[in-house]
């Protein structure tokens, strides 16, 4: 699901589905991209039933979209929409050992968070694939756990407190920031989870213990300029062009944010008010700190293949607010617009993804690996 500034970037130009690679030269070299090219791409992607029938349409659509730009750059793709919950079933015709799966499912319909889920599957069933493993991507769910690892790495994130009732405790830092513990895509996340009070605070700690059946997240908010960063690349992380959202359009504090609404619902002011550039307007010295910041975050999680920082500034610092190792790879979302402008079209990025997952297929891994 492509979301908000992703659809609405500030360009030079348009992100193309070129036939050719790009103007970028692949850093893992002639031998690894053509081995990739000879793997057929199995490409899963979710199609879940109690969608509406737009939202069927544009995921088939998206996932054609990619597949198609793919087999441009030469690659034997398939397709493989996931309708249930039994992904060992729909895998069952395919052997593990003569295709490469490009993982671009995030959850299987009918199954709570089961992003995770996804990626330990295709472990068990021993097929290679694109993306983060399921261990990573279970913890990416768990924010306190990602708090104290950022930290336990002294890595800049803000200020925070895990509540299991409505009590605020001693949290006296405002204004501050309420949302679900054991959540991702903003879900839980609205204008009114900014809180400027105690009594704020309290009343929004008590909406997610009841709406959403798990403990709240409180913290520090950092009301500056927010940066979204791609990253991909495993043992060599490269940090693609940065995305700065642009809140200039709201006043209030409580709007200024990547709300669930900003992200996914395209008729809500914020979805339609909050823009961005690319790349980001900073000095020289504010984007090498960006980026040592988010390659940091980005190895903590061990992430793979690619991932997704956001970031927010203040007084000098980067702080890590999320960190994102299944990034949308759509069309108009970040990834594939800031590979576009290191010179990726939409294929050529597909075709890289393939190529670090296929180092780790059995047909290319020497006999003691």
């Amino acid at each position: 699901m492509t979301y908000l500034g992703e659809r609405k970037a500030v360009l030079s130009g348009k992100l193309s589905l070129c036939e050719g690679r790009g103007r970028y030269e692949s850093t893992l070299g002639s031998t690894m991209e053509e081995a990739a090219v000879e793997l057929p791409v199995l490409l899963i992607y979710e199609l879940d039933p109690s969608w509406t029938p737009t939202e069927r349409k544009e995921a088939a659509r998206e996932g054609c979209r990619l597949g198609c730009a793919m087999r441009r750059q030469g690659h034997s793709v398939k397709f493989l929409p996931v309708c249930d919950g039994d992904l060992p079933g729909a895998l069952s015709a395919f052997d593990p050992c003569e295709v490469l799966v490009f993982n671009w499912c995030e959850g299987l319909p009918g199954v709570e968070r089961s992003e995770p889920l996804v990626a330990e599957t295709l472990e068990r069933l021993r097929f290679t694939y694109t993306g983060s493993s399921g261990e990573t991507l279970k913890l990416s769910y768990d924010k306190p756990h990602v708090k104290r690892l950022l930290g336990s790495r002294r890595i800049p994130t803000p200020r925070w407190k895990l509540l299991r009732s409505p009590d605020a405790g001693g949290w006296d830092v405002f204004p501050a920031i309420v949302k679900p513990a054991w959540e991702h895509c903003s879900i839980g996340v609205d204008a009114g989870a900014v809180v400027c009070d105690r009594a704020e605070l309290e009343e929004r700690a008590a909406y997610v213990l009841e709406k959403h059946r798990q403990p709240a997240l409180v913290e520090d908010f950092v009301d500056g300029r927010e940066f979204h960063v791609p990253l991909w690349g495993n043992e060599d992380v490269e940090v693609l062009p940065t995305v700065e959202m642009d809140f200039s359009a709201f006043a209030d504090v409580h709007q200024r944010l990547c709300s669930y609404d900003a992200k996914f619902v395209p008729e809500s002011e914020a979805y339609r008010k909050i823009t961005s550039h690319v790349p980001a307007r900073l000095t020289a010295e504010e984007l090498a700190e960006l980026e040592s910041v988010s390659r940091a975050a980005y190895l903590a999680l061990e992430c793979r293949d690619y991932g997704r920082i956001d970031v927010r500034l203040r007084d000098g610092v980067f702080y890590v607010i999320d960190v994102n190792p299944n990034a949308d790879i759509s069309a108009d979302a970040s990834m594939a617009l800031a590979a576009g402008k290191v010179g990726y079209c939409y294929g050529a990025m597909g075709s890289r993804v393939v190529q670090m997952a296929a180092q780790r297929h059995v047909q290319n891994l020497a006999p003691h690996q």
